[in-house]
């Protein structure tokens, strides 16, 4: 039976994300999860793909701020609620090529975004009064699902036997292995075969104990096609230089998915179809039931 092995919300998009006990999941994802994004002067979105000094923009959340660290800066804070400040910008942006929403966080929040990337930078906090509408091609089934700055989905599920798998074939060749934050999932499963999460298609919890969790459940709708990300070892915020195109040249020899023109795909995205407001714990259990299509 699969269960939470590691629980994961990366608050601020392309930054540092942070392991959690236990996380709030909402119909949007886990509760602060892709809340706040950076983008440049166009209001284009900014990532770890083309700016990986973002993988050492540390993130922890307090009583009520997000606290914000990164090597050679001061401490900056800024409000969790989105409500705050009242009289913020209003600012339209996309992420990849869907419509988002977010609000303006301010100039000091912008210099110190700035200084550390070398360039101009705003950081915007989603907008509550504003949905971003899932794709509808995998949500018509359960009647639609939004999302904040995450880059297509909700959540994202990883089996840790696949990252297992992942690393015993690394070290086949003579490469490290490499940590789960290079994935950047939500959930990391236990319990599951190697990729046995591609064909799960639905987990619902199973923990009769846990009153505050019963009734969620999670679709899994679209696996999830790897860009260069990988790549980038999230400690130094750079790629290895004796390895710099792994893990993506070892999965693309065997995670060529024809499904999805080829694209290396690794991990599933999900949708929460039911118990927004409930709590994820690590350590609850899961039941899968999988799908082989025709």
């Amino acid at each position: 039976m699969p269960t939470i092995s590691e629980l994961f919300v990366y608050p601020i998009k392309s930054c540092a994300g942070i392991a959690l006990n236990e996380a709030r999941v909402l119909s949007t994802g886990l509760e602060y999860d892709r809340g706040w994004m950076a983008v440049d002067s166009n209001g284009a979105m900014l990532t770890q793909r083309a700016y990986p000094r973002m993988a050492l923009i540390k993130v922890e959340i307090a009583a009520q701020e997000l606290v914000i660290r990164a090597p050679g800066m001061s401490e900056l804070r800024t409000p969790l609620d989105a409500a705050q400040p009242g009289t913020a910008a209003r600012v339209a942006t996309t992420v990849w090529r869907d419509a988002a929403y977010g609000l303006d966080t301010g100039d000091e929040c912008a210099e110190w975004f700035s200084t550390f990337l070398g360039m101009p930078v705003r950081l915007l906090r989603s907008d509550p009064e504003r949905e971003r509408i899932v794709d509808p091609a995998y949500t018509e089934s359960v009647g639609g699902a939004t999302t904040h700055f995450a880059d297509g989905f909700p959540l994202l599920v990883i089996g840790q036997a696949s990252l297992d798998d992942l690393n015993t074939r690394l070290n086949a060749k003579g490469a490290p292995s490499i940590p789960i934050d290079r994935f950047r999932p939500n959930l990391v499963l236990s319990g599951l075969d190697a990729y046995e999460e591609d064909y799960v298609e639905t987990l619902r919890v199973d923990d009769a104990t846990a009153d505050s969790a019963q009734g969620v459940e999670l679709r899994l709708v679209k696996l999830c096609a790897r860009c260069p990300m990988p790549t980038i070892d999230q400690a130094k915020g750079e790629r290895d230089p004796n390895w710099p195109d792994e893990p993506t040249d070892t999965m693309s020899v065997y995670r060529a998915n024809p499904q999805r023109n080829g694209a290396v795909t690794f991990g599933n995205n999900a949708l929460v179809t039911s118990g927004a407001g409930a709590w994820l714990r690590v350590g609850q259990a899961f039941e899968a039931e999988l799908g082989f299509g025709d």
